[in-house]
């Protein structure tokens, strides 16, 4: 009798025991899944399959603006941006300059956790350093992917996403680009310019201009991919930002980033 007994008790005890360690493989995959989602990680890309969904979009019929940044963050108007986007519940993209995140870390931070795309803009914005030779142009890739990595706590960060200093439609070390796009896909990344803009980094404009510049750039258009940059180097688009989102709102346009596209080529 005090046998059998004994071998239920241990028998409760496993399956005790069995019970513990389900609970516990549940709460970790479930974290582990919510910490996946709450860190926009991007972990099964294509490169070529990812590029293909970009060259799309320029040419995409359906009304949806894809917002982005260029040459940030910066003290005096990456904050404003932020402030206006999170007032318009509208998500969008920056592209960062390396120094500039190992400059003001906390402010790329706020970004990516308020759900905007951290993406690649080189570490100096300087040509002669990008184009100097293939090593010259991953290390500048690499280490603004660092200096984001570090700044919003994800380790080994990538953006899979570049945009060219002056675009890659420039003619501008036209050959080094070609070469480039070679070694933007054996890094699993995509590249993308942009067909719409307010013109702020051409030269001084009133935010009326600036306002114009966009509805001009937009017109007759479905999707679009707008270029604004988060400095005041030569005019300031946090000022006309406000006003630029409620009237592409009410042309229709409805607000997403490249969070979205990613999603739907892993899916």
């Amino acid at each position: 009798m005090k046998l059998v007994i004994l071998k239920k008790n241990r028998i409760l005890q496993g399956l005790y025991i069995l019970l513990i360690l389900l609970l516990g493989i549940l709460v970790y995959e479930n974290h582990a899944s919510q910490s996946l989602e709450a860190s926009h990680d991007l972990p099964h890309t294509n490169a070529s399959s990812w590029q293909e969904e970009i060259d799309k979009l320029t040419n995409g019929e359906e009304k949806i603006a894809y917002l982005t940044f260029d040459d940030g963050p910066s003290k005096a108007v990456t904050p404003k941006v932020l402030d206006i986007l999170k007032e318009e519940d509208v998500k969008a993209t920056f592209f960062v300059i390396g120094k500039m995140v190992d400059t003001y870390p906390e402010t790329v931070k706020r970004a990516y956790e308020e759900g905007h795309y951290i993406a690649n803009h080189g570490y100096h914005h300087r040509n002669a350093i990008l184009y100097k030779n293939e090593e010259s142009f991953r290390n500048e890739i690499i280490k603004t992917d660092e200096a984001i990595g570090k700044a919003i706590g994800v380790e080994n960060y990538s953006s899979h996403l570049f945009r060219f200093p002056n675009g890659f439609i420039s003619p501008i070390y036209r050959s080094q680009k070609r070469k480039a796009k070679s070694i933007l896909e054996s890094m699993n990344y995509a590249f993308i310019d942009w067909n719409c803009l307010n013109n702020d980094s051409v030269k001084k404009y009133s935010n009326y201009q600036l306002l114009k510049n966009l509805q001009k750039t937009s017109k007759n258009k479905g999707t679009l991919v707008i270029l604004m940059h988060d400095t005041k180097d030569v005019s300031n688009s946090s000022l006309v930002l406000k006003d630029s989102i409620e009237y592409l709102k009410k042309e229709g346009y409805q607000f997403r980033n490249f969070y979205d596209i990613i999603k739907n080529q892993e899916s």
